[in-house]
């Protein structure tokens, strides 16, 4: 009796533990379909995104502006207050134009406010032998002062410039403060050629509130223009204006971009464009389009010298203003957040960059972030993240021969970023 008790005793143990086992991997396998379950999102998101890699190319820099690259992998890039540069394959720089100490000493070129030498752009026949480079810079050759933009020939060893030819004298610049803002504000000055090859120009209203809708000026607008400044073909300017201007009505655009082949409207120029105390905007250009940004005649707003730009809201003193000018360009996307800024705008192109190949790069400066927007086949935004870098004030965003992302920021650093 005492053993088949104990036998029973026994078996009872063993049933138990069998059960606690069963029970342990039900747990632990429904833990492990849970863990799965949940990290399938993430791990799809890492899968679209590239992991990047960031180093600091250059520092020390005196607030760099913009960034180009020759086709023999020459980086170009521009400081506010001192000039171009030539950083060469073997890390040596070299000062070509500019304050003094550079090989071409540029005695008209001055530093105000936000302005100076601002955007550069690399000749699309460089390679070819056409080794010029165009770059913006605020000037006093003209009085009044002027923003201008000059044609420069690079010597073959990046050691010298010459044959300085202003090709644009006429772009308006603010030579006095105001109610709102400094002299020097608002200026633009972003240049890139275009995948026709033709030159575009962004500028700023100057806190001039009749500026942007002025077809006779060229503040508050994105010209395009041969490589001699001439009006470009095709740009369907409303008769009377100036031909040079492609779009008008514009604020302060400082990034101007083109989609990439094989995407719907290949070629087509987004820029991307400070609002006032609202409304950052993107926006895919149109040919004589109106961007709709008119500071001026505002019942019922307190305008200091006239120019309402920071005196109302997006509804009495709206960025785009629909109800004025019902054909306006609408924007691709809008950025209402508490800090903006929005500065450059670059196409990433290139299957290194994974499910962000196509994807439209835009830096908000006032942010210290860069954001990716996805847009569908009219242009607009569906979707939009986060680049993961350390935050800071991104100038200007530009795609080197390497494939990589190069960034300049206002802590005087250039970025090389590489996606993997």
């Amino acid at each position: 009796m005492k053993l088949a008790a104990t036998s029973r005793h026994i078996q009872e143990r063993l049933r138990k533990k069998a059960m606690l086992a069963t029970i342990a991997m039900v747990v632990l396998t429904s833990s492990l379909v849970a863990v799965i379950r949940s990290s399938a999102s993430p791990s799809a998101a890492s899968a679209e995104a590239p992991k990047l890699t960031r180093t600091v190319v250059m520092a020390g820099l005196q607030e760099p502006w913009d960034i180009a690259f020759t086709p023999d992998g020459v980086m170009l890039f521009t400081e506010k207050c001192r000039g171009v540069s030539a950083r060469l394959p073997d890390k040596k720089t070299v000062r070509l134009f500019g304050t003094g100490g550079s090989a071409l000493v540029a005695p008209d070129l001055f530093c105000e406010g936000q302005s100076g030498v601002h955007g550069i752009a690399v000749d699309p026949d460089f390679a070819k032998g056409t080794r010029d480079i165009y770059v913006y810079i605020a000037s006093n050759l003209r009085k009044p002062a002027t923003n201008r933009v000059v044609r420069l020939t690079v010597n073959a060893d990046y050691t010298s410039v010459g044959n300085r030819t202003d090709i644009i004298e006429d772009i308006s610049y603010k030579n006095a403060a105001n109610g709102v803002g400094i002299a020097g504000a608002h200026s633009g000055g972003r240049i890139r050629f275009g995948p026709d090859r033709f030159l575009y120009v962004t500028t700023g209203d100057n806190h001039n509130a009749t500026l942007p809708q002025d077809l006779k000026r060229l503040g508050g607008k994105v010209l395009r223009v041969r490589r001699d400044g001439t009006a470009a073909p095709g740009n369907n300017t409303p008769a009377g204006g100036d031909p040079r201007i492609f779009t008008y009505g514009h604020r302060n655009v400082q990034g101007i971009t083109f989609r990439p082949a094989g995407q719907p409207n290949a070629g087509q120029p987004f820029t991307a464009e400070h609002g006032p105390n609202h409304s950052d905007e993107v926006t895919a250009l149109v040919a004589g389009g109106n961007a709709g940004w008119d500071p001026q005649n505002r019942p019922g707003l307190r305008c200091p010298d006239n120019y309402c730009g920071y005196a109302g809201d997006p509804t009495t003193m709206p960025m785009t203003d629909m109800q004025r000018f019902p054909n306006a360009i609408p924007p691709s996307w809008v950025y209402n957040g508490s800090v903006r800024g929005m500065g450059s705008a670059l196409f990433l192109d290139g299957k290194q960059w994974r499910g962000w190949n196509g994807r439209l790069l835009v830096s908000l400066m006032a942010g210290r972030r860069i954001v990716v927007l996805e847009l569908d086949a009219r242009g607009m935004a569906t979707n939009e993240a986060t680049v993961e870098l350390p935050a800071t004030r991104t100038r200007t965003l530009v795609q080197g021969p390497d494939g990589n992302l190069y960034t300049a920021n206002d802590d005087g650093e250039i970025w090389r970023v590489v996606p993997s």
